[in-house]
């Protein structure tokens, strides 16, 4: 060994020769966290900790539903997060389809929004069902709410699939983005068809025409404080899916960038 040569220790051999061998990303490579997204987390966590209590322990039954009522401060919030998801995937689509640049992040929160919308919207959907099991008697009834959130929450799941047919990310971008833009013009065709038809779902405790709120002032500050934590939860779980799916993108790119290679090397 020449002088001042610096011998590699026993941690760094393996690590390069590693690197070597996987030159794409990883997730153990290129974690997906951050100190603000660890931040996030924890006061997602402190939140829902305070949220199961108030929910559980502090707030009244209803007069009317008894402790039924409680599946309200999971049900709602869910309701609103799929709302939201679904809101932001149109956005960012729109923003990618008529943007200069055409940014592919614009298409992967979309992504990542829709598939967080659609496990927001099961949840509302499940919730829904056991509330209506105690209420009404039965899991479920073809009502007008519960017929178009699930057609909701299907058209989303078909926004999902198109998004893995295959060919390049920007095919990908343009065709899922003109169905994210066709399939948001639902969410009002849900939020108000306990007006529009006769309708066995009740009509809006909080937001209502009138401007009325019909709730106890306990129930309503664990309910928007549902809203809250769901809505950060929400924030939290896209950061994370959105950086996921930009791993993805990183390594079909390099997967396709070393096929055309080996082509190259075998033509010449």
């Amino acid at each position: 060994m020449r002088d001042g040569q610096k011998q590699l220790s026993s941690d760094e051999k393996p690590k390069n020769h590693m690197n070597r061998l996987h030159p794409f990303p990883s997730p153990v490579d290129t974690p997906t966290g951050t100190r603000a997204s660890r931040g996030l987390g924890i006061v997602v966590l402190f939140g829902t900790v305070m949220l199961t209590l108030l929910g559980l322990f502090f707030t009244g039954e209803d007069v009317v539903q008894g402790s039924t009522v409680r599946l309200m401060y999971i049900h709602v919030p869910t309701a609103w997060v799929a709302y939201l998801a679904f809101i932001v995937t149109a956005i960012t689509s729109a923003m990618y389809l008529w943007g200069k640049q055409h940014s592919l992040t614009f298409d992967r929160i979309a992504g990542a929004s829709a598939e967080v919308g659609v496990i927001f919207m099961g949840l509302c959907l499940v919730t829904g069902s056991l509330w209506g099991r105690i209420t009404w008697g039965t899991y479920w009834q073809w009502d007008p709410r519960l017929t178009t959130t699930a057609f909701l929450f299907v058209t989303y799941v078909g926004y999902l699939a198109v998004r893995d047919l295959g060919g390049s990310h920007h095919q990908r971008a343009k065709r899922s983005g003109v169905i994210a833009l066709l399939a948001v013009l639902e969410i009002p065709l849900v939020h108000f068809s306990v007006v529009l038809w006769r309708s066995l779902h009740q009509e809006a405790s909080v937001l209502q025409p009138s401007g009325d709120v019909t709730m106890d002032g306990l129930m309503l500050f664990s309910l928007l404080f549902g809203v809250v934590v769901f809505t950060l939860l929400f924030t939290w779980m896209v950061l994370h899916r959105q950086r996921v799916l930009a791993l993805a993108d990183a390594i079909d790119d390099g997967g396709l960038e070393a096929a055309l290679q080996e082509r190259r090397n075998e033509v010449n």
